[in-house]
């Protein structure tokens, strides 16, 4: 992978379906924000009853590039998406506070809206900006989280949730039977604690100073935003940066929980754990979800090769579990805890008899 951004951006056709469906509705949602009239609504419409239809109609068939393909415009995309963040952030604060002149429902449907883009969008593109080489790349990163009020998600994400992943040592590894509301009540904390003190144990072997811990970076970026908040919209632009923030990391929350339901590493007879491999992750083929995500339903590939660009994300139904639904859909479900455990435990025991079987036939 190289360390700076590759040329001829432009010439990636194979890049138009990720820039339509993740700028798309950042645009519309800028639209409703300052025009207001029937934009609000359509940027909502797009986030969930648009992006249902287009994964029904096209095919769900996995598409695994080949070994090696390169996406000269990939960066692009991320840096277009981390900018972008940021202004619709501060303008949806600024209508959703009253400063645009929207009426009620306007204002609901921009703040829903707000929270949908910024938690299936920014964050996985922020995801994949943490995880780039070039430093600003990775800043860029840390600072959309910041603006979401989850910067800690940055150090917990690579620190723990990469190394532990699939254990009781991640806290965004859900166990099997845990609802979503019982993991969402415990994993932002415990992630944020782990986080704290998986950087401050690096800072110590590094022999560096305190003052160089990036929750400095996070804490402080986030009482900007609080403060920037205030400037657009007063006390009413706080409450609202503060609810479209927790929606978003709700949505967070929802993503990690249904990526890693139930799933476990295996223990050695060493006493070891098995390595992180393609059964550690849930996954979804369906095409327009996966490009509006930044191919986040690609995750088993994610954490076998962290360093694999997200448009070259492998699928391979065989060795990769599957969700029924694209992932938006799957979050939502998750809100139902019967509905949930009913559809994937049966789908979690069919799963661990065939990698049970897999095990015998070649022991």
């Amino acid at each position: 992978m190289s360390r700076g951004l590759p040329s001829a951006p432009l010439r990636d056709v194979r890049m138009i379906l990720f820039y339509f469906a993740t700028l798309t509705p950042m645009a519309l949602l800028l639209a409703g924000a300052t025009l207001g009239g029937a934009w609000p609504f359509a940027a909502l419409a797009y986030m969930t009853a648009l992006s249902f239809v287009m994964d029904r109609l096209i095919a769900a068939a996995p598409d695994s590039p080949k070994e090696g393909a390169e996406f000269p415009s990939a960066p692009y995309l991320l840096l277009l998406i981390g900018l972008f963040h940021f202004v619709v952030l501060a303008l949806a604060v600024w209508a959703v506070s009253g400063q645009g002149g929207l009426g009620w429902s306007g204002r609901v449907a921009v703040g829903i809206s707000a929270g949908l883009v910024f938690g299936q969008i920014s964050h996985p593109a922020a995801h994949e900006l943490i995880h780039k080489r070039p430093r600003a790349m990775r800043l860029l990163g840390r600072l959309v989280y910041s603006s979401l009020l989850v910067g800690h998600h940055a150090s917990a994400h690579l620190l723990v949730h990469h190394v532990h992943v699939a254990t009781g040592g991640d806290p965004n590894s859900a166990p099997r039977g845990q609802g979503f509301y019982r993991f969402a009540m415990g994993a932002g904390l415990r992630g944020f604690v782990a986080g704290w003190r998986a950087e401050a144990r690096m800072l110590g072997r590094a022999g560096r100073s305190v003052w160089r811990h990036p929750y400095i970076l996070y804490i402080g970026v986030g009482l900007g935003c609080l403060g920037l908040a205030a400037l657009l919209g007063g006390v009413a632009g706080v409450l609202c940066y503060i609810a479209i923030c927790l929606y978003a990391q709700m949505q967070i929350l929802m993503s990690d929980y249904v990526q890693h339901y139930g799933l476990r590493r295996q223990r050695l007879p060493n006493g070891g754990l098995e390595p992180v491999g393609p059964g550690h992750s849930w996954n979804a083929p369906h095409r327009f979800s996966s490009a509006l995500t930044v191919n986040a339903p690609r995750h088993s590939d994610h954490h076998v090769a962290p360093g694999r660009d997200y448009p070259a994300l492998r699928l391979n139904r065989n060795d990769m579990p599957m969700l029924p639904y694209p992932l938006p859909m799957m979050a939502a479900i998750s809100l139902v805890p019967p509905v949930w455990r009913r559809m994937m435990d049966r789908r979690l025991d069919r799963w661990e008899a065939s990698r049970a079987a897999t095990s015998r036939r070649t022991a």
